[in-house]
Formats: structure tokens, sequence, C-alpha cells
């Protein structure tokens, strides 16, 4: 990503900063209802769906230069599939502190894929099910720590990436599973590359969308000031809610009230920033995800799960941390899928990503924004799945 010229406020340090243990953990719970070799290419993929069967052509930023030698067929599928109801669900206890809720949906004997969700803290849906073929894949949801259903709610405490990782190799034997796909998006897609560089023999494909790193600088695009220069209305209140004298890092600011010993300041916090986020993922606007901002339940845990993460920079050994660990994972079947106008994930990271790992196919949505809702990108995503399955059936 280029340097940015703004007028930014950035985090003037990078160093992990380590919250301190006591009052991680909430006791507040509203528990929801069950519900070919060679340089990067780029490839356009318009939202008309038409150029979606993922034909042999590709525009790079210069010039037309050789086909990317993709063996697809045509007449993929890229509707979402219809709504559909897990078989089974459960809770499984991976720590001390921690219990993460399940589900299975679609063919008990199919092929596993497993879905990580964003935020991190976000949770999972039950549309998050209808990306997947129900007739061939078995799918698996879970509740990442402290988020959705899992409980505690919103708690911090033994909560890092690596947390997750163990989590997911977790629930994989659980549930007596030796290997699956793996789909991500936003934080997912992070989860994602860090989990299939921990265990890449355990994953048989890569779907991610919307590629976040976890680096400074996309840190502070989204969180000091840069996005600010797109969405200046949906910025201010996110602001003005700070002091004039604590906004040289708003990360560290929002951490400090997301951690504040009084639950409503919490709530207030929570709220403010989640709808930050909910007000820019989409390309146009969205009233329904700018909603999921006034539910406190869903705030909490996703504000400061996620502040949680920034502020300890994923937990990360290093900035290029994912982009160096890419020879481990090189040969798995992957497919980058990315919204050209994604103002909370810019395509520099994917971008970045693209050029690490040429032999993944990269598919840029140009007009949609983050959102995997966005017509395009969920089009995109259900093919990218369509294509894995050919694979596996050997068609």
């Amino acid at each position: 990503m280029a340097t940015l010229s703004l007028g930014l406020n950035l985090c003037p340090s990078s160093q992990l900063f380590i919250l301190p243990p006591n009052s991680n953990c909430l006791n507040f719970h509203k528990p929801n209802k069950p519900q070919n070799q060679g340089g990067p290419k780029l490839r356009l993929s318009a939202q008309t769906f038409s150029s979606l069967d993922f034909q042999e052509s590709s525009v790079a930023m210069d010039s037309i230069k050789k086909p990317l030698g993709l063996n697809n067929p045509p007449g993929l599928n890229k509707n979402l599939y219809p709504p559909i109801e897990p078989y089974s669900v459960g809770f499984l206890k991976v720590s001390d502190i921690h219990t993460i809720y399940w589900e299975q949906s679609g063919n008990p004997d199919g092929h596993p894929v497993v879905f990580l969700h964003g935020g991190p803290g976000a949770g999972t849906s039950p549309n998050n099910r209808r990306f997947f073929d129900p007739e061939f894949y078995r799918i698996i949801l879970f509740d990442q720590r402290g988020a959705g259903k899992s409980t505690p709610h919103a708690c911090l405490e033994n909560n890092t990436t690596w947390d997750l990782i163990s989590d997911i190799e977790k629930l994989k034997e659980h549930l007596g599973i030796l290997e699956w796909q793996v789909f991500g998006g936003s934080w997912g897609s992070t989860l994602a590359l860090a989990y299939s560089q921990s265990h890449p023999e355990k994953v048989t494909g890569l779907v991610l969308r919307g590629i976040f790193l976890l680096r400074k600088k996309e840190l502070d695009w989204f969180y000091e000031g840069g996005a600010a220069a797109i969405f200046p209305d949906a910025w201010e209140p996110f602001r003005d809610f700070i002091p004039q004298e604590e906004r040289s890092c708003f990360i560290h600011a929002y951490s400090k009230r997301l951690n504040s010993k009084d639950l409503e300041e919490q709530i207030k916090a929570a709220k403010i920033w989640t709808n930050w986020e909910m007000m820019t993922a989409h390309l146009l606007p969205n009233e329904e995800n700018s909603k999921r901002g006034d539910d406190e339940n869903f705030s909490l845990a996703f504000a400061r799960i996620e502040n949680h993460y920034f502020v300890n920079k994923g937990f990360l050994p290093s900035e290029t941390f994912l982009l160096d660990g890419i020879d481990k994972i090189r040969h798995i079947t992957t497919v980058i899928v990315q919204g050209r106008y994604d103002v909370c994930c810019p395509m520099t990271s994917a971008w970045d990503l693209h050029k690490a790992w040429p032999e993944a196919q990269f598919e840029v949505v140009p007009d949609a924004g983050h959102s995997a809702n966005e017509p395009g990108i969920a089009a995109m995503l259900v093919a990218a799945n369509e294509k894995l399955k050919n694979k596996y059936t050997g068609k």
C-alpha cells in the first residue's frame, strides 16, 4: 500500500501491547436464539456475473498478458444455495475458560469445509451456509472465542490467534475430520492463512475474501483517519467520541473504554466502534447491516475482541509473518476474491498477497466493497467453492 498522505494520526508504536489480564471477561451475556508460474496478473469479474465462469482471459494493470491457463469448466453455479438448517450442533470446551459453539449442515458424508468468520468477534450467521453446495459439502461453522454463541461472551482472556488455531484443530479432531477445505473472509482470511501455514497438510483448498494481513498500515488506514476521506459522515461520530487529547491513536483510546469497569461505557464505545465498520462495509448503503451496530450484545463482542486483537497486532511475531509463510501453502489450490472498492480491507493487501502467491487464482469484483453479501462477491465465492468441488471430483 502506498504511503498515505492524508494527515493521518498514526499510532506511534508498532510494538506488541498486551492488555492486563484483569477484567477481560464479562459476565454480561444475552444468549442468542439458535439460529503458470509467472508474474502476477489481475482478472476482472463483473457483477453482471457473466464473467464469473472463470473464463481464460486476464487483464494486467499495464497491458494484456497471456491467459492464466486455469483449467476451469464453464457454467459454474454462482447463485447462493437455499437456506438450510444444521443437522447437528454442539458446544466444545476448548480451555478452562472458553467453550465454542459449532454446527454442521449439508451432507454428513460430504467433503468437509470449515467457515472462519470475520471480526474477530463477529460470529457466524445462518446465511454463511449458503455459499456451499449442501449435497456435496459437509459445512462446519463455529463461533470463535467470545463471539456469537460461544462463552464467556466478549471474553478477552486467553483469546489470541494461536488459541483460535488450536481450537480449529480441536474441533476438527472432535468431529473426526482428517482434512478439510478452509473458507475465510476479512479477519477470517487472516486466520485462514495463519491456520493453513500452521497445518498445511490438513487443508485441501482455500477460499479467501477481503484480504486482511493485519499490518500497521492497514489498521492506520481504517482506524486512524485514512478511510475518513471516503466516509467522513460515518467517521465523525467515531472520532468525536474520543477527546482531542487522546486522538493520537484511536485504537488505544477505544481500548481504554472497551475495557472500562463501567459496563455502560463499554457498551457505548462498542456501539460506536461497530457502527463505523458496519457503515463502511458495503459499496452502497446497507441499512440492515448498519443496524447491527445497535445490537449491544453483538457490538460488545465485536468491538472488544476486534480491538483486543488490533491493539496486540494480531499476536503475530512480525508484520510480514503471513506473507513470509506463503511457501508453506503455495501448493494448496486457492481462490482469492477481492472487492475493488473495499474500504475496510483495501485491495492493496490482496494485491500484495497475489504478488507473493501468483499461483493462487485472483478475482477482483470491480463494483463491490467489503461485505461477503455484496452480490458480485457472493457470486464469486459460490463459484470458487464450485471450482474446488470440481477439483475434488476430478471434473
